[in-house]
């Protein structure tokens, strides 16, 4: 349908290798309705398949063809007397969906199971045949597209077929791939069903289908989606747009113009690239009409970039901004900060002399290969990890690498775990697919989270310590303490505060800041197993409590004066091995402070003369520490045993009121060894609760 938008014969689908071959470009959509099948001799590929086999042979020169024969043979035996409600032979579908994989560079065990896709589920062949004729890699991948049986699931069959496809695509992402392509090749012959039946698959198709193709990066698939499913179920606005683009059709389009000029800077430039005009597909320029109201003859359409190095990207737009004049808020560099989905470009916009707005996108080849066909560019990714040889070429290509399994996916694939009801699972999956960005936080340790935009630190929390994250109580975010509900942005630094005791457990308005399914289950099932709560209401404000202990002291400090009296300045309580200043005070004792201190500068500021202070051999020493914490019931008890473990007396201890759930102790302890501070400042900030432990 949307073939007027897209016109594939302007589009620069084919990579450098096909246009050097003078190969023309297959119409996927012709062919995807006419591969008919006519007597073929056995002892060659037959007609329906040569199709196939020339797309593939176009991106795999070197493929052994003989496996997708044998795959051929087996598909058109089994199906053979099997028609599509269109009239079609039954093997016509396989085949096009094989075409629509081959075109996007598929390799030959994609094709293979994609031929063989539907033998499992609609024909006699067993999964056993399967492997023993085309191995277990075919065998896995035609079980995973394979839907389970209505009988068994009945109306959760379509929810339970959907887990068990995206289950096998965690093992091995070519199963949803084929699974794209048999749904695209099912909307374009969508047109024999009934109405309500072709809403119903094109409601799922948005909701689920496209998502995941945005995800997988298999744009040439999406796009063609979003056209098919606009126009069954958006058909006014469809035929709208449709009036929109005929129109265009017999005016003047500038685009060509603009390119030629874009031609001549980069020639001039030294630059070699390709520049062709892209046309919007219909969704496309629907959006744009919008947005932008009145369309004029630039927005139909956008100028395709496409070089060698990812170098090259950057020198082109130094010279389309240096010669014509930027739109800088059209400006996004996805090269240096690439989509989730591996798609990697450069976007602008620049204005010509006319008046017109032209749209830019500049890209490698390989990024233009990748950002069409996505995944299914790339092959298996699991196949383990790269050669050194090949780790070395990517290195000089510069060029991406598909990694080992997506953030999404794997955060996909463990909430699901824990939605076993096909309804919770349905639902949520489509709110997860909604979510069409990403972002990255670092933990404290080094390690990394994907987690979708907008997401909390209650996301992150769940996502970094799955059921364990019941008892978080608190974030630092690059360094500084925050609430639970705050969002996080790219980039963030987050550490998360967890308390180990029985009494801690998610509140209910933690679903309020919870954006991915792992948290939102997880707070909803331990809501549902808690429906009284466990954590202890706010405490009632009460007095500062304060323990004093049956000792004082001077420390082991010695001023330079003759009988002086010492003491420790309680503001800075210097120890061992501190540097320090003493000032003699009224009645002619010495008050030491660390040098550091603020009274230090204070006393020479009204012209004290400090006294020189030395620490004795002895290493006992008095110390304040502050310790911050969130509030919970015995708190106080865990810090002091905690103290005492270390072998330390409290000479004296206050607890502020909190103060959103927030306190503070204050404590003067008597240590028998210097040396000793830093494990009782470890001890004591590894108290569940505590965050901080500081000097005063």
């Amino acid at each position: 349908m949307s073939a007027e938008a897209t016109n594939p014969e302007a589009r620069p689908e084919a990579l450098p290798e096909l246009r050097r071959r003078g190969r023309t470009r297959l119409d996927l959509r012709r062919l995807g309705r006419a591969a008919l099948l006519g007597p073929t001799p056995r002892d060659r590929l037959p007609d329906a398949i040569g199709h196939v086999a020339e797309a593939h042979r176009a991106h795999h020169p070197d493929a052994d063809l003989s496996v997708l024969r044998r795959a051929y043979l087996l598909a058109e035996t089994s199906h053979r007397g099997q028609m599509r409600k269109s009239g079609e032979p039954y093997i016509t579908h396989p085949l096009a969906v094989t075409l629509i994989l081959a075109e996007l560079g598929a390799e030959t065990t994609t094709l293979t199971a994609s031929l063989l896709h539907d033998t499992v589920e609609d024909t006699d062949v067993t999964l056993d045949q399967v492997r023993e004729e085309f191995g277990d890699e075919v065998c896995f991948i035609v079980d995973g597209v394979t839907k389970v049986e209505k009988i068994d699931y009945g109306a959760a069959a379509e929810p339970e077929t959907f887990r068990k496809m995206l289950v096998a695509t965690g093992n091995d992402v070519r199963v949803m791939s084929i699974k794209l392509a048999d749904r695209l090749h099912n909307m374009r012959t969508l047109g024999v069903m009934r109405p309500e039946k072709q809403a119903r698959i094109a409601k799922v198709t948005r909701d689920v289908l496209i998502p995941l193709a945005e995800r997988l990066g298999v744009q040439a698939l999406k796009t063609e989606l979003e056209d098919l499913v606009f126009a069954i179920l958006h058909p006014e606005e469809y035929e709208h747009t449709r009036a929109l683009i005929a129109a265009h059709a017999g005016e003047r389009d500038p685009l060509p113009a603009i390119a030629d000029s874009v031609r001549a800077v980069l020639r001039e430039a030294g630059i070699a690239a390709e520049v062709v005009v892209r046309p919007r597909h219909f969704v496309s320029v629907h959006r744009i009409s919008l947005k932008r109201g009145e369309l004029r003859g630039s927005d139909f359409g956008r100028l395709l970039v496409l070089v060698g190095e990812n170098a090259d990207c950057y020198a082109v737009l130094g010279e389309l901004h240096t010669c014509f004049t930027p739109v800088i808020s059209e400006f996004k560099d996805f090269i240096a900060s690439p989509k989730f989905n591996l798609y990697q470009s450069l976007h602008t916009a620049f204005a010509t002399p006319e008046g017109y707005v032209a749209e830019v996108i500049v890209r490698t080849w390989q990024m233009h290969r990748v950002a069409e066909a996505g995944v299914v560019a790339l092959g298996n990714p699991y196949t383990g990890p790269p050669a050194a040889d090949q780790i070395a070429a990517a290195d000089c290509e510069e060029e991406r690498v598909d990694p080992t399994r997506p953030g999404w996916l794997s955060r996909l694939l463990d909430w699901q775990q824990s939605a076993p009801d096909p309804d919770t699972f349905w639902n949520v999956l489509r709110s997860e697919l909604a979510q069409d960005r990403e972002i990255t936080v670092f933990r404290a340790d080094g390690g990394t989270l994907g987690l979708p935009a907008g997401a909390s630190c209650i996301d992150a929390a769940y996502a970094q310590y799955g059921e364990a994250a019941h008892g978080c109580i608190g974030a630092r975010v690059n360094g500084r303490l925050t609430s639970l509900s705050s969002r996080l942005a790219d980039g963030d630094t987050v550490q998360l505060l967890l308390a180990h005791d029985a009494s801690s457990g998610p509140t209910a308005d933690w679903l309020d800041h919870a954006k991915t399914p792992a948290a939102r289950i997880a707070v909803s099932s331990w809501l549902e197993a808690h429906p009284d709560g466990a954590r202890p209401a706010d405490a009632a404000p009460r007095a500062p409590l304060s323990v004093i202990g049956l000792r004082s002291g001077g420390g082991n400090a010695v001023a330079d004066l003759p009988d002086a009296t010492v003491r420790l300045a309680g503001c800075c309580t210097p120890v061992p091995p501190d540097a320090v200043e003493g000032f003699v005070v009224r009645g002619g004792a010495v008050t030491v402070h660390r040098v550091h201190c603020a009274t230090v500068a204070q006393m020479r500021a009204v012209g004290r003369t400090p006294v020189a202070v030395h620490w004795r051999a002895t290493a006992d020493c008095r110390v304040t520490l502050l310790a911050e914490s969130f509030g919970r019931p015995h708190l106080l008890a865990d810090l002091t045993e905690a103290i005492a473990r270390e072998g330390v007396e409290v000479v004296s201890a206050t607890v502020e009121p909190p103060v959103e759930q927030r306190v503070r102790h204050s404590y003067t302890l008597q240590l028998p060894d210097a040396t000793g501070l830093p494990a009782l400042m470890r001890a004591m900030r590894d108290v569940p609760g505590v965050y901080d432990v500081s000097r005063a």
